[in-house]
């Protein structure tokens, strides 16, 4: 596989933006900004929600595995962008869009999963909240990361592995920025049914299934919050999870307009541009709906930044 496919996509071509060489110079600067904003804002939460003793309750801890997973996600794909928009000759070498294919096919995979996970543990918080520290206990939050992180590696493994099967007959121009299955197996110069339905499949379990889940958990939410009689905890219940659940409007549904089109029906244009927004726009946005719309990050922020500065703020 390595010996045919690797020379024949040796010194390939990720196109990226080339049909909009206007765009190219004030995308760079456009994805330079938002990408030192994404490391910032989750280096950021994962330092205060391991600094700060109050925050040691799982929706912290799933906050950070979020934010540790798109410092990672981000920095597989970002780095190759910005050298695709300064680089007129935009190559990628074989062993760089296998690594790529892998990791952030794995990273988006396990995010799909986490953020289903995310909605269960704010399901349980206001609509079992007497019961929240038995359901929500550490072992079962550790198994349910754990969950994520597996899924995502082991759809990468098959899906990744079964794309790079395909024979590609010369084909290096990828009409994309990033190596990502539906662009390679639109690449391939035989019948990829078998591919398609098999990417088809994964969408479902990775994608339909997780918002179905996430939808349903905000439905029972939303029934709950109505029914809470206190003027000062509807507003922080639905704050919170109105948070959560812009992330997954945007994350999600920007994923399943790229994966679940058919590869022939995709639009070059409208795919590379709604691509930037789970890739890059998602996780930039993480941080800032969670700290921004959240009391207690905003809290804990200014008490790691008093002990680390010596200001005390009011």
């Amino acid at each position: 596989m390595v010996g045919t496919n690797g020379s024949s996509l040796a010194g390939s071509i990720l196109l990226g933006f080339s049909d909009h060489p206007q765009l190219q110079k004030a995308l760079l600067v456009v994805m330079s900004i938002l990408y030192l904003l994404t490391i910032l804002g989750n280096s950021t939460i994962i330092l205060v929600s391991r600094l700060e003793p109050e925050l040691h309750i799982p929706m912290y801890f799933f906050l950070s595995h979020l934010s540790f997973l798109d410092l990672c996600f981000t920095s597989s794909v970002i780095p190759q962008l910005l050298v695709n928009l300064w680089d007129p000759m935009k190559t990628i070498s074989y062993r760089g869009c296998v690594v790529q294919l892998y990791v952030s096919l794995a990273l988006g995979s396990t995010e799909c999963v986490l953020l289903a996970v995310m909605s269960y543990d704010r399901y349980a918080a206001v609509c079992r909240l007497l019961h929240y520290n038995i359901l929500m206990h550490p072992r079962l939050c550790m198994a349910l990361a754990s969950m994520a992180w597996f899924s995502g590696a082991a759809t990468t493994l098959v899906q990744s592995t079964l794309t790079l099967q395909l024979p590609f007959c010369g084909h290096r121009q990828g009409d994309h920025f990033i190596c990502e299955v539906p662009v390679l197996i639109k690449l391939a110069c035989v019948d990829p049914t078998f591919n398609e339905a098999e990417l088809f499949v994964a969408s479902i379990l990775f994608l339909i299934v997780p918002v179905s889940f996430t939808l349903a958990s905000h439905c029972y939410i939303a029934h709950a919050v109505l029914r809470i009689k206190s003027a000062t905890g509807r507003p922080e219940a639905l704050g919170t999870c109105s948070s959560h659940l812009m992330v997954v409007v945007v994350f999600y549904g920007t994923i399943i307009f790229t994966y679940l089109q058919p590869v022939k029906n995709r639009s070059k244009d409208k795919g590379k541009f709604v691509s930037l927004f789970y890739t890059v726009v998602t996780p930039m946005l993480n941080p800032l709906i969670h700290t921004l719309r959240n009391k207690e990050v905003k809290g804990a922020l200014k008490k790691v930044l008093g002990k680390t500065l010596g200001i005390k703020f009011t």
